[in-house]
């Protein structure tokens, strides 16, 4: 059994979900991968606690339930203001970062990556922003310092998309990406196929939790934009950033565009595509093709040179979904260290 001390920074839906998982499984955890999370400090937007025997993540849960800061509740451990220098001085060996992507400069995700490569702890992150602008950097950074970087959640949720491409695809050449990266807009055009004029699917959308808090990241194509980055740089061996995407969102699709197609048999979709050159667009597709999903599913077909298109659907977003994604990387983590120090 491999005890990995965990800095959880960020307590939103997703590391909060997170740690439903490690409360309600450690015990399938141990059983069957020999995975004890030991969380010993967690960083939400006021503060930091750091309790290095382990802190009480049920007391977590039921704080984050009310809408309270973890630093109100002396109980749970020491208290911190500064999470960079939490993550430099707490002794840990994975440092999960899920907090807003920011897709102007990637902070404070960057420096919070950054810090855990310099001080010897390996990360997972789920942010967008920072992999968008400046994943060839991190990766670099990762290396020198001899430590691993995942983010499996950061594209597709718990729809496993890079470890698909890195994994069952490795040994092929991917040539190309095409599909559907961004559940809002997917909901919206779904909903505006059944006759809901935009801004009423738009607010729908905002209703059952669907929109980043500023809606023009999703409707204005930059979230699917972040994410065929990241994907065109994992399985195309790309060294792109988000400026070199040409983007197009679906503030211009209207009503008589979607009906003019479904009478032709297709659908207009959101579409992200990766192969010279990275385009994100509105595009009329026909309804049997693969990506040509409803919702807010996500779709992605890959081309590869050998195998031909393999496409993989599935809920790009969700707590719990993209937490399981977020363990998957911890497994990986925990497989590498064993690798490393040559077994238990």
């Amino acid at each position: 059994m491999v005890e990995l001390r965990i800095i959880l920074v960020g307590c939103g839906v997703v590391n909060l979900a997170l740690l439903k998982i490690f409360l309600k499984h450690r015990e399938r955890l141990i059983a069957r991968f020999g995975l004890n999370p030991q969380v010993v400090a967690v960083a939400d937007s006021k503060g930091v606690v750091v309790n290095e025997e382990g802190i009480d993540i049920a007391k977590v849960i039921k704080i984050k339930k009310n809408n309270r800061s973890v630093i109100e509740f002396n109980e749970l451990g020491k208290i911190h203001h500064d999470v960079i220098k939490a993550i430099e001085s707490v002794d840990a060996e994975v440092v999960i970062e899920a907090i807003p992507s920011n897709i102007n400069d990637g902070e404070p995700s960057v420096t919070y990556i950054k810090s855990a490569f310099k001080h010897g702890k390996h990360a997972i992150t789920t942010n967008k922003g920072s992999l968008a602008l400046f994943m060839s950097p991190l990766l670099e950074l990762a290396r020198y310092n001899d430590v691993m970087f995942k983010f499996s959640g950061a594209v597709g949720g718990g729809t496993p998309m890079i470890d698909f491409a890195k994994k069952c695809l490795v040994g092929d050449d991917i040539i190309s990406i095409r599909g559907i990266l961004n559940g809002t807009t997917n909901y919206i055009l779904t909903q505006m196929q059944k006759g809901i004029r935009f801004d009423r699917a738009l607010q729908n959308a905002k209703r059952r939790g669907y929109v980043e808090v500023d809606p023009s990241i999703d409707i204005d194509g930059l979230d699917a934009a972040c994410k065929l980055v990241i994907l065109a740089n994992v399985a195309m061996g790309k060294k792109v950033t988000l400026a070199q995407v040409k983007i197009r969102g679906i503030r211009e699709v209207h009503e008589e565009l979607i009906k003019e197609a479904g009478a032709r048999g297709s659908t207009i979709r959101l579409v992200a595509t990766a192969r010279d050159d990275l385009r994100v667009a509105p595009e009329e597709i026909c309804v049997n093709d693969p990506i040509a999903v409803d919702g807010v599913l996500n779709a992605v077909t890959f081309t590869s040179r050998y195998a031909g298109d393999q496409t993989i659907i599935g809920r790009g977003a969700g707590g719990t979904e993209t937490a399981s994604a977020i363990l998957r990387d911890l497994l990986d983590i925990r497989a590498g260290m064993q690798i490393l120090g040559g077994g238990e």
